[in-house]
């Protein structure tokens, strides 16, 4: 029988008792609860569960989500890839906080479950703030929400030594490779004389959850736009680069621009219903990753937290 937490803020929040020294088996035994769990709340943290390197939590995740791991390709931020499909979290500096985001909205397709681990919680802050995605629709203003919908959202990147380089977004070397992955997502691209990649994409704004058939608000053209820097960087980097070669931006499906008071109202909706929750060693957390967004606080000391990707029960992509 599952123990059950409460005045954690999680929706539902289990104490695995540092499950006899044997993680892994614990999980054997309660995979199929936790994963209805998951299915029903959307966030479920199991607190006091020993694990046993990245290995034991791969196979934890695939038991529990009843999928294999994902591959990150296409990448949006630096991870390092560890054993099973296994990735640290993002690698932003620890001064910077991680805006609310669902993994991957900015693409056509996307993990359906997400689970963290903390390995080693950092000496203060570097909480995972987590948040109902569903909440989004009723706070958002309708002009905001219908225009969005309406146009969709055009996604456009430069691939350089400011933010990510092609080699490690598409996780190759190769040119035709690449070619091939864009062709198959539906990614315009141009390679620039430098050497340098240029893509494009037109995606919605919303998506219809799978399972519970809610409409949610799905997509990341407040993290990509320029003004998530702060007025002063991104008039720098517009003044230095021109707008055309930032190494990210967003607009609106149509090309035309976003207006940067809209996409605050949008920042300051999902900040609204965040909850945070202290990371303790050991802890893991799992999500749906379209009913819950999730984003990352400034930290300090040492911060080691674990994150795998997966479908939902050998779903096939949205």
């Amino acid at each position: 029988m599952l123990k059950f937490i409460s005045d954690i803020g999680i929706p539902v929040a289990i104490d695995a008792g540092g499950s006899s020294g044997n993680g892994l088996q614990w999980i054997e035994d309660h995979h199929l609860e936790l994963r209805s769990h998951v299915e029903r709340s959307g966030a479920v943290l199991v607190r006091n569960l020993k694990a046993s390197g990245t290995a034991h939590f791969a196979r934890m995740l695939s038991l529990i989500f009843g999928s294999e791991l994902l591959e990150y390709i296409y990448r949006s931020t630096p991870r390092t890839k560890l054993r099973g499909n296994v990735y640290t979290a993002t690698g932003y500096p620890s001064t910077e906080s991680i805006p609310q985001h669902n993994e991957n909205s900015y693409a056509r397709t996307w993990p359906h479950r997400l689970g963290f681990m903390c390995i080693s919680p950092a000496d203060s802050g570097g909480e995972t703030p987590i948040g109902d995605t569903r909440l989004i629709a009723g706070i958002l203003p309708t002009r905001i929400w219908n225009r969005f919908q309406e146009l969709g959202i055009l996604y456009v990147r430069n691939y350089s030594h400011l933010d990510i380089p092609w080699q490690v977004v598409f996780q190759t070397e190769d040119r035709i490779v690449v070619e091939a992955f864009c062709r198959d997502n539906g990614l315009q691209f141009e390679w620039l004389d430098d050497g340098a990649l240029r893509t494009s994409q037109v995606n919605p704004a919303t998506a219809i959850h799978p399972s519970t058939g809610d409409k949610l608000w799905f997509n990341q053209a407040h993290l990509f736009h320029v003004s998530t820097l702060g007025a002063q960087m991104a008039k720098t980097l517009v003044d230095t680069l021109g707008e055309k070669y930032l190494p990210r931006n967003a607009y609106y499906g149509d090309g035309s621009p976003i207006d940067p008071d809209d996409l605050a109202v949008i920042r300051a909706a999902y900040d609204s219903n965040k909850v945070k929750f202290k990371w303790h060693r050991n802890d893991l957390l799992l999500l749906d990753n379209m009913l819950y967004h999730h984003g990352r606080e400034p930290y300090t000391g040492p911060r080691k937290v674990l994150v795998g990707m997966a479908l939902a029960n050998n779903a096939e992509q949205p």
